[in-house]
C-alpha cells in the first residue's frame, strides 16, 4: 500500500514539473501570441475605419466600398491568425501552402463568377455607367437599375428585367446615351428629285423655330446629305436636352410630315427601273 502511494506522488510530481517547464517556456509565447492576437483585431477595426472614409471621399460607389472593406476584413484577418498561428509555434508554411491550393482549386472552379467579380469591380470603380443611365449593351436597351458585383440589372423599354453578367458587359460595347446634359438630333428626310430644294429648306427651317425644345444656343444645320436612288436627301440636326431628346425627335419626324404635306412636298417611294426586252427566236 505504501509503494502504491509513493509512486503516485512521484507521478503527480512529475506531472507538476512538466507543467510547470512547459509554463515557463511556452507560457509567454502563449501569452504574448494572444496580445498580438487581440491587439490585432483593434488594428484591424482602425484600419477598416480608414479605408472607408477614404472610399467614402472618393466617392466610390456604396456597393463597391462595402465589398472592398468585407474582403479586406477577411484578408486581414487571415494574416493575423498566421502571424498568431506561427507566435504559438504551429508551421506555417504547409499552412500557407494549403491556402494557396484552396484558393487556386476555387479560382479555377469559379472562373466564370470571378471574371464577372472583375467586372463589377472595373465598372464600379471607374463608372461608364450609373444607376439611373440609359444604356445599350450586349444587345440591349434600357435603363440602369441596379449595379451588383456579379451581375447588372436593366429594365427595357418595354418594361423587361434583363440580367447582365458583369464579365461580357466590361468587355463588350457600352453606348451610354444620357451621359451628357445635351444630345444632337440626326434625322434624315427624303424628297423628290422634282421638288425645290430651297423651298424644302425653308420648310424644315420653320419646323425647327416651331420647336420650342430645341436648344437656340446650340447651331442647327439643314443641308443636302446625298443624292439617292429615288430622293434627294437632307440632313437635320439639333441640339435638345438629353431628358427631351426621344419625345422632340418624334415630334420633329412628325411635324416635318405634316409640313411637307401642307406644301406639296413629297417624299417619293423607292423606285426602280425595270426594262424588258422580246427576243425574236
Amino acid at each position: 500500500m505504501q509503494p502504491s502511494l509513493t509512486d503516485s506522488t512521484e507521478t503527480l510530481n512529475k506531472i507538476y514539473d512538466v507543467s510547470i517547464e512547459l509554463l515557463l517556456t511556452y507560457g509567454p509565447k502563449v501569452l504574448l501570441a494572444f496580445i498580438v492576437l487581440f491587439a490585432g483585431f483593434w488594428v484591424i477595426k482602425g484600419i477598416l475605419r480608414v479605408l472607408d472614409v477614404a472610399l467614402s471621399t472618393a466617392k466610390v460607389e456604396p456597393t463597391l466600398r462595402s465589398f472592398l472593406g468585407s474582403i479586406s476584413n477577411a484578408f486581414l484577418r487571415i494574416i493575423l491568425l498566421i502571424i498568431f498561428a506561427s507566435m504559438i509555434g504551429v508551421e506555417t508554411a504547409s499552412l500557407i501552402a494549403m491556402l494557396g491550393a484552396a484558393g487556386l482549386a476555387i479560382g479555377l472552379a469559379l472562373q466564370g463568377s470571378l471574371s464577372n467579380f472583375a467586372g463589377g469591380v472595373l465598372i464600379l470603380l471607374f463608372k461608364p455607367f450609373k444607376v439611373g443611365d440609359v444604356i445599350e449593351a450586349q444587345g440591349f436597351l434600357g435603363k440602369v437599375t441596379e449595379i451588383q458585383i456579379f451581375n447588372t440589372l436593366m429594365l427595357t423599354l418595354d418594361n423587361q428585367k434583363v440580367v447582365i453578367p458583369n464579365g461580357a458587359l466590361s468587355n463588350g460595347n457600352i453606348k451610354n446615351l444620357f451621359s451628357e446634359p445635351t444630345r444632337r438630333i440626326d434625322l434624315t428626310f427624303g424628297v423628290s428629285y422634282s421638288d425645290d430644294i430651297d423651298k424644302v429648306r425653308a420648310v424644315l427651317k420653320d419646323v425647327l423655330a416651331a420647336e420650342s425644345r430645341l436648344l437656340a444656343d446650340h447651331d442647327q444645320d439643314i443641308f443636302v446629305s446625298a443624292h439617292a436612288d429615288s430622293s434627294v436627301n437632307f440632313e437635320l440636326r439639333a441640339w435638345v436636352n438629353s431628358d427631351d431628346y426621344v419625345k422632340t425627335r418624334f415630334a420633329l419626324i412628325e411635324a416635318v410630315k405634316k409640313a411637307f404635306d401642307a406644301n406639296d412636298i413629297s417624299i417619293p417611294f423607292p423606285q426602280r427601273d425595270v426594262h424588258i426586252y422580246q427576243h425574236n427566236n
